[in-house]
């Protein structure tokens, strides 16, 4: 499967009234050193197999917020307020010991460096193959088995060879496919990609886009897509969350969100986006599976090579 930004996958349908794997409430977190609360009353669910965007400029409280749900606020920052309940279980007040038996396993992350989160000085392979030596309990002969068919469903050619590289012997896209490689080791039911493909050309981040889509479908996994870019939001799910200065001000489906915005704010994101496309991508390929008109698709890019 390969499709460029414009032409995109139809978001999955999502049941009427399906059980929620993760459910927040009010959250609120403060900054300690400001003394100020960047995130304020946050709450939404997420469902079963669906894909939510969380979208607003830099400093809407975006990362801060996802970061809650993996327990990874840096320094300084705490939850204050609310609940976060994964799977029916508050973990709001969990400690780094019950964190880390949770994290990786029912949900995971990928974010917009992945050279940020891999060792230099250690092969890429041995990394994703730690994570389930040490969490998956496998011996290092099974570890590796079991790395190398991931690197084959992240669409790595060469498995082998790329298992014994290090970060700076690959290309960003390559990466990235590393890097969510490692964080769908252990099977997580809730995958959140932060920013993914910020830091990628057009096409690589097309094809990017493309794998979570496909991993995601595979696996039934339910994915938070955190963005600025309302095209990738648009590409991607089927509703959408629009945060500003840390408060939710609009959600809904992204047909209602993108085509028919009510705030201020998210009609402001919608029209900047607009002068690079956004308006004939919603009414586009897109969004074509929630009722808009269509228009003719943009011609597919190429592909990135993957080696």
């Amino acid at each position: 499967m390969s499709t460029n930004l414009l032409q995109a996958p139809h978001p999955p349908a999502v049941e009427s009234r399906p059980e929620p794997l993760l459910s927040v409430r009010d959250l609120t977190i403060h900054n300690q050193f400001a003394g100020t609360d960047v995130v304020r009353g946050v709450g939404f669910d997420l469902n079963r197999g669906e894909i939510l965007g969380l979208v607003g400029e830099s400093g809407s409280g975006k990362t801060l917020t996802c970061r809650s749900l993996l327990g990874i606020l840096p320094r300084g920052f705490a939850v204050d307020a609310g609940s976060v309940e994964l799977f029916g279980e508050d973990v709001t007040g969990y400690s780094n010991k019950e964190w880390s038996k949770i994290r990786g396993t029912s949900i995971s992350a990928i974010f917009q460096d992945p050279s940020s989160y891999l060792n230099p000085s250690i092969p890429v392979g041995k990394q994703v193959s730690e994570v389930f030596r040490v969490k998956g309990k496998l011996s290092r002969r099974e570890a590796k088995t079991q790395t190398l068919e991931l690197l084959r469903a992240v669409h790595l050619r060469e498995p082998e060879l790329v298992y014994g590289q290090y970060t700076h012997e690959l290309s960003g896209g390559m990466l990235q496919r590393v890097l969510i490689a490692s964080a769908l080791a252990l099977e997580p039911k809730i995958l959140i990609a932060d920013e993914a493909t910020t830091a990628l050309d057009v096409t690589v981040q097309a094809e990017i886009l493309d794998l979570l889509v496909e991993l995601q479908e595979a696996k039934g996994m339910s994915l938070i897509v955190v963005s600025h870019d309302l095209a990738v939001v648009a590409q991607l799910c089927s509703r959408v969350l629009v945060l500003k200065s840390g408060e939710i001000v609009e959600q809904g489906t992204t047909a209602e969100v993108l085509y028919s915005p009510r705030h201020e704010y998210t009609r402001l994101l919608v029209s900047e986006h607009n002068l690079y496309g956004l308006d004939r991508f919603i009414a586009g390929q897109g969004l074509a599976g929630q009722g808009l008109a269509q228009k003719e698709p943009a011609e597919k890019g190429a592909g990135e090579h993957v080696h």
